[in-house]
């Protein structure tokens, strides 16, 4: 009966992922292609999309959390990544997010939109798969991470348990200090910030405009709620028992939904030690993305084989795949898994380090334009007076 409960969670969420691997391609659903239309054109409608699908993620895990279906902070399963963790390493979400924002600008895409590329037929995407998840295997199955980050990186973490505050979770955050209750102000709070970020996004023309933007964002930040369902509802007591009693456990038994970068990590992990207890969560949500994607692209007449138009588009796209492999791992978290999983949980770390990936993304693609009409320095100098760290340069 255990080993069934296994068997089940991971059918459900690889049928879970086989549906947002559809619709992410159906949609065009794309973090990095919301932040691109939004500096080089202006359009805001796929932008608009990924804000949306925060916001209903957040709104759902709300619901479901003051109605009792669903408990983050489980009695048998820890949280993984750990968002609501006491532990805030805010160099990890800062660098991290700067990093895998660079990266999958210069990579085409995020890891989410490299695996529904794959599945579209893109060999490029195939290429930034394999080294985003040989750079995460390296960051998380090897001494890699601990000798060349943890030493520096470890003592910038700032203990909240130390002032009283047992959470980064924003409604901890407030009520520890106040004296207000815990449960009521992460409610009241998650719920007011969820209330603007549909404001916000709803008030934005070329989203409200598009139905395939409504739609996709609508359908990702569900299927992240139901990510969630399956391992913090009525299913997770069942399933950590199972971790507990079977002989050789599988990986990632945790309260999660869904991010991408750590479990390419993950399955070359398994690809090298082929066993079934690695296995996990992320493992049976790539593989589904990717079908997901395939089923469309073919019933849809889409499938293209795609290939590199220069050496220094290949040189790009690696070069962008190891950022977002070290990235992805050092802030936990890649722009769904952060951007918008570890957001719906209200984490603070969650939100530094989407602000992070957003602003990487747009420094490399300011960069990008600008280095079309002069060298390095000039293209430096023009980014920094448009973030407004310097006055804009005088033209001749």
């Amino acid at each position: 009966m255990e080993f069934s409960i296994h068997l089940q969670v991971l059918s459900f969420i690889f049928l879970l992922a086989l549906v947002l691997g559809a619709v992410m391609h159906a949609t065009r659903f794309c973090t990095m292609g919301g932040v691109s239309d939004w500096i080089n054109m202006g359009h805001k409608g796929r932008l608009g999309a990924w804000f949306f699908a925060i916001a209903v993620a957040l709104a759902g895990v709300l619901v479901l959390e003051a109605s009792n279906v669903i408990a983050l902070q489980n009695r048998t399963l820890q949280m993984f990544p750990p968002y609501r963790t006491a532990q805030f390493a805010w160099l990890r979400y800062l660098l991290g997010g700067l990093l895998f924002g660079v990266g999958m600008t210069l990579a085409g895409g995020c890891s989410s939109r490299t695996l529904v590329r794959l599945g579209g037929g893109s060999l490029k995407a195939l290429l930034v798969l394999a080294v985003v998840a040989v750079t995460a295997y390296f960051m998380l199955w090897t001494d890699f991470f601990q000798k060349a980050f943890l030493s520096w990186i470890a003592p910038t973490t700032i203990n909240l348990a130390r002032w009283g505050v047992p959470s980064q979770e924003l409604g901890q955050l407030v009520a520890a200090p106040t004296g207000l209750g815990a449960r009521a102000t992460h409610l009241g709070l998650g719920f007011a910030v969820a209330v603007l970020l549909f404001f916000a996004v709803l008030r934005l023309r070329d989203f409200r405009s598009q139905w395939r933007d409504i739609a996709g964002g609508a359908v990702v930040g569900l299927t992240i709620v139901a990510g969630w369902v399956v391992t913090a509802g009525p299913l997770s007591e069942r399933w950590g028992e199972y971790a507990l009693l079977a002989t050789e456990p599988p990986i990632r038994i945790a309260v999660q939904s869904f991010t991408f970068v750590s479990p390419m990590g993950d399955t070359v992990n398994y690809v090298l030690n082929p066993r079934f207890a690695l296995v996990s969560f992320g493992v049976v949500s790539l593989i589904g993305v990717i079908l997901g994607s395939a089923v469309y692209a073919v019933a849809a007449r889409k499938f293209r084989v795609e290939w590199f138009a220069s050496f220094s588009d290949f040189a790009a796209h690696v070069v962008g795949a190891v950022l977002m492999g070290i990235g992805g791992v050092l802030a936990m978290g890649c722009t769904i898994g952060q951007g918008i999983t570890g957001v719906s949980t209200l984490a603070l770390g969650s939100m530094l380090a989407l602000a992070s990936m957003i602003l990487g993304c747009v420094v490399t693609l300011k960069m990008q334009y600008y280095l079309l009409d002069g060298g390095v320095m000039r293209a430096l100098r023009l980014v920094a007076s448009d973030l407004r760290l310097l006055p804009k340069p005088k033209t001749a």
